[in-house]
């Protein structure tokens, strides 16, 4: 199946537009090629070899269920017996589930799923979850870059003029940021549209993922005896510690002051409990000194849930998985510190 073309990319962006007021189905390709989950991948490549396209979406009941690459080609190419591969279905190949937009959803909420997820191709659905088109790593990458010039375009014009405009128009060119630039991991903003996503994936696929929220532990009493530029080079110590000792799926985000989000994919409570008490200890092992801690060093706790299979309607929304998260939290303190503390969901 083929869809109609639908707008490009931005060609002459509103210089007032920002990344929240630029829906993705200004910057979708309306052209999509599209096949039933029971096709060849013979058949898939060679559609995508005529069309000259990366992918190919795979469809039904007019929802994409998944979609196939280049690179999930190249992959088949290299195997064993690729002539035997490529007389299978494309849904033995195709990456599900995939991650889609909906069509009312901004330019900002493409680039965290792109960036969380990693996906060169994001399929877009309309209300009903059909798909209607598709937009590709390089349409965000072109639609970000004309909107950041326009931004500083206006910066320029600010400084020749009024020096209040300047202010108010630098603090929205901060908004356009997807990360926290003290400790190099997603901020607040970020956070909240891919804890958005990821939930709603999981209900959808009747997925599983996890939540740490981490703090350092005496962190006022850290700032109020070293300063605060200690307690800036502190914070990014232990961002990068964790860095360190989780996955390239997950991911790390600022929650707010020295509290930490890391968002677990497809990670139980059990198996969080286990990543947690690691961050725990490995802060701890980093003997950064704190004279003023019962513990001599900076040391952190978290509280740990999850999102499981199956959540009854009490775990609808992601705020309520944190809210858990945040109450096994303020538990680990009660009890000590420098601990975790993992609520199961029933």
């Amino acid at each position: 199946m083929r869809l109609r073309r639908a707008c490009g990319t931005l060609d002459k962006p509103d210089k007032h537009r920002t990344m929240e007021k630029i829906l993705v189905n200004t910057l979708m390709t309306g052209d999509v090629s599209c096949v039933a989950p029971e096709t060849r991948l013979c058949d898939a490549a060679k559609e995508m070899a005529e069309k000259h396209y990366s992918c190919i979406v795979v469809k039904q009941n007019n929802s994409p269920i998944g979609i196939v690459t280049e690179r999930d080609l190249v992959k088949v190419l290299c195997s064993h017996n690729p002539s035997q591969e490529l007389l299978r279905p494309v849904s033995d190949f195709m990456s599900s589930p995939v991650h889609s937009l909906n069509q009312n959803e901004s330019l900002f909420d493409a680039l965290v799923v792109n960036r969380s997820q990693k996906v060169r191709h994001i399929p877009v659905v309309n209300d009903d979850d059909e798909l209607i088109g598709i937009v590709t790593q390089s349409d965000l990458a072109n639609a970000h870059f004309q909107i950041t010039e326009i931004q500083s375009q206006r910066i320029e014009e600010a400084v020749i003029s009024k020096t209040h405009t300047l202010r108010a128009i630098n603090e929205e060119l901060q908004t356009l940021s997807m990360e926290d630039h003290l400790m190099g991991i997603g901020n607040r903003r970020a956070m909240e549209v891919d804890l958005e996503h990821t939930h709603s994936s999981a209900l959808r696929y009747n997925q599983i993922y996890s939540l740490l929220l981490l703090d350092v532990d005496y962190f006022k009493l850290y700032n109020d005896c070293y300063g605060h530029q200690k307690g800036d080079e502190a914070l990014k110590d232990i961002a990068d510690i964790i860095k360190n000792q989780i996955r390239a799926s997950d991911r790390l985000y600022r929650y707010g002051g020295e509290e930490l989000l890391l968002l677990l994919p497809s990670t139980n409570a059990e198996e969080a409990d286990i990543v947690a008490k690691k961050l725990v200890c490995a802060v701890q092992n980093q003997a950064i000194p704190h004279r003023q801690s019962p513990f001599e060093y900076l040391t952190m706790s978290s509280g740990c849930t999850s999102a499981c299979k199956n959540a009854d309607e009490k775990y609808r929304h992601w705020q309520e998985i944190v809210e858990v998260a945040d109450k096994a939290l303020y538990q680990a303190k009660d009890d000590g510190r420098n601990r975790v503390v993992t609520i199961i969901p029933e």
